[in-house]
C-alpha cells in the first residue's frame, strides 16, 4: 500500500510519487499522512515536510515556506509557497 504525494509550488511540480508516509508541518502542528487518511485540509507553516519512502525508513525531508495541504482520495497534495533546498 503506498500514499500518491505530490508538492507542488507556484512555479513547478517539485515531488511526484508513492510513498509510505508523510509528515506535514500544519498551522496547528504537525501530523502525519498514510495511505486511507480521512479527507482534510490545512494551512501549513514554514518547517520541513518529513517523507518516509517505505515503513520503517529514514525520512527525507523538504524545507517549505507556508502554503496549504490537502488529503483526499487520490493522496495528499501539498501546495507551497515556496521550497528551500
Amino acid at each position: 500500500m503506498a500514499l500518491q504525494f505530490e508538492l507542488v509550488t507556484p512555479e513547478k511540480l517539485v515531488r511526484s510519487e508513492a510513498v509510505h508516509m508523510v509528515v506535514v508541518p500544519g498551522t496547528e502542528g504537525e501530523f502525519g499522512v498514510l495511505e486511507g487518511h480521512a479527507p482534510l485540509m490545512s494551512t501549513v507553516r514554514d518547517g520541513l515536510v518529513s517523507i518516509y519512502k517505505t515503513e520503517g525508513s529514514q525520512p527525507e525531508t523538504i524545507a517549505i515556506e507556508g502554503g496549504f495541504a490537502e488529503v483526499n482520495e487520490q493522496g495528499l497534495t501539498i501546495l507551497a509557497e515556496r521550497v528551500s533546498g
